[in-house]
């Protein structure tokens, strides 16, 4: 989370709202460890990774939602066969994210 505060202040200041993702928890291999951090901006820009690129489109769109409603959530991410071709970790690994409007 550190490494994107910086980032956060400056589309803050400018008076943007903000959405951060946060890695919850983690299950074998995970990509990212807990604490890492994905923040979306209203006008759309990205700072951070949550997963290294696997999920990140997906973790935006919940991002985006969460923006406009209000209501955090936490979503789940992970592969199994039934799913190789749906959104998930292709290393093996799950992951929980929360998403969060910044107050």
């Amino acid at each position: 989370m550190k490494e994107i505060l910086p980032e956060l202040d400056r589309w803050r200041q400018a008076g943007e709202r903000v959405v951060v993702a946060t890695v919850v928890a983690t299950r074998r291999s995970a990509p990212r460890p807990v604490g890492s951090s994905l923040a979306v901006s209203e006008s759309g820009k990205l700072c951070g990774s949550v997963s290294g690129g696997c999920v990140e489109g997906d973790v935006y769109e919940h991002a985006r939602e969460v923006l406009e409603s209000g209501e955090p959530k936490l979503v789940s991410y992970g592969i199994s066969d039934d799913e190789a071709w749906a959104v998930g970790l292709p290393c093996g690994g799950e992951i929980d994210v929360f998403v969060e409007r910044l107050p």
